[in-house]
């Protein structure tokens, strides 16, 4: 840590352990980090899911803010 701040590269290992095991596994989730402000970006496959991956990333420790920049993949029809 760097005073009382802990390294984004230590954030990002944390956020990402966090976020695998939210069980988003084939949601692909993109985590930077900059002075612990993180922003989460990629595609979800449903809406529900967006809420434990905010929640994972807020509940790790040096996270001061999070951006949710995440995208629901759209629902593809299917013909009869």
């Amino acid at each position: 840590m760097i005073g009382d701040r802990v390294p984004d590269k230590r954030i990002i290992q944390k956020v990402n352990q966090r976020l695998g095991r939210a069980g988003v596994a084939q949601c692909k989730i993109t985590v930077n980090v900059r002075n612990g402000y993180v922003t989460l970006s990629g595609t979800i496959q449903y809406e529900t899911q967006r809420r434990s991956l905010l929640n994972a990333a807020r509940g790790v420790e040096g996270v001061r803010s999070v951006v949710d920049e995440l995208t629901v993949r759209p629902k593809t029809k299917k013909w009869a």
